[in-house]
């Protein structure tokens, strides 16, 4: 069952790619008002200080770098960049939008990534909610494998909030870890969404290895920020 709702999240993404900016700008079916919007690139704002606080390093590894809104932010603080998504389309929207000769983009599978290189630094965007799971644990040591000593995990992600997502969408209850996903022409896909509390990612980043410390916006976002500061136990 899980690889059925991957194999679905991944065409989800593929199909989303022309409209996936209108979530994050807030537009369209996204769009809540002048004041909920004012709070949500508020909050945006918030997170995105937290990531220059890391300050400037060479390598970076992006992964699931989607459209670029946060690789435009990355090439701010990275010489390098990195970028792995499971979809062409998202790569070609995101090459075309950053335009910068130092960042490698690469189609990857991240359910079957390995890592094959250590990075300053490894960020991923709204992408561990997508993550089953029973394959979570294994992410995150594959996550730290491929962050050097002393280089640091920068993680985004959801909190639970029914004025993040389209006005079209429901979401329920925060224990469902499945959700019914729509596209503006209607066509539906159901995916992975889970929304971690900030002692959850604190315990899972601390067991794999990370002196971490995890974070809230008033209403949308938790981010977190892990050092590695010896190999793995």
């Amino acid at each position: 069952m899980a690889d059925n709702i991957i194999q679905e999240q991944i065409t989800y993404y593929e199909a989303r790619s022309s409209e996936y900016d209108e979530w994050f700008y807030r537009v369209g079916r996204y769009d809540r008002g002048k004041e909920i919007n004012g709070r949500w690139f508020n909050e945006v704002a918030v997170v995105k200080r937290a990531l220059y606080q890391i300050g400037s390093v060479e390598n970076i590894l992006e992964l699931a770098c989607g459209t670029g809104i946060w690789t435009q932010e990355l090439l701010k603080i990275g010489n390098k960049i990195t970028a792995l998504d499971a979809s062409q389309e998202m790569i070609e929207i995101n090459h075309a939008k950053v335009s910068a000769a130092n960042v490698d983009y690469r189609q990857v599978d991240l359910f079957l990534w390995e890592p094959d290189a250590e990075y300053d630094l490894v960020f991923f965007s709204f992408w561990l909610s997508h993550v089953p799971p029973t394959l979570l644990d294994s992410f995150l040591k594959k996550v730290y494998r491929s962050v050097r000593i002393g280089g640091q995990v920068f993680i985004i992600d959801s909190r639970f909030e029914p004025t993040s997502t389209a006005k079209n969408h429901v979401l329920e209850n925060d224990r469902n870890i499945q959700i019914i996903r729509k596209l503006n022409d209607g066509q539906e896909f159901t995916i992975f969404k889970i929304f971690y509390q900030r002692s959850q990612l604190l315990e899972k980043l601390t067991q794999v290895g990370f002196n971490a410390d995890v974070n809230e916006t008033d209403d949308y976002f938790i981010y977190a920020r892990g050092l590695k500061a010896s190999p793995l136990r």
